[in-house]
């Protein structure tokens, strides 16, 4: 008998596969692959997110299954731009 392979990481641990999103800000094609967590829009730069709803979020064994090297790079927070606002926050209100 072969070695058990987990049909829920396929789609990230077999062969990525390839999307291309719509840009809400200029409406430009963002192309994402399923090992990508975030992409920059080559035209505005707006930054689309990967939809990546698979095990590696709640199995106990997703380590064991795709590896540290993968298991990292999909359950790490995704990086934030800074809003051109976020100084703004919270608003100072004059009395």
């Amino acid at each position: 008998m072969g070695a058990f392979r987990c049909p829920g990481a396929e789609s990230v641990r077999g062969t990525p596969t390839w999307e291309v999103k719509i840009c809400p800000q200029c409406g430009g094609e963002i192309e994402i692959f399923s090992v990508d967590m975030q992409v920059p829009c080559d035209t505005c730069g707006f930054v689309a997110y990967n939809d990546v709803q698979s095990c590696i979020k709640w199995c106990q064994y997703a380590r064991q299954c795709v590896g540290d090297e993968l298991y990292e790079r999909l359950t790490r927070p995704p990086a934030v731009s800074p809003s051109p606002t976020a100084s703004a926050w919270p608003p100072v209100v004059s009395e």
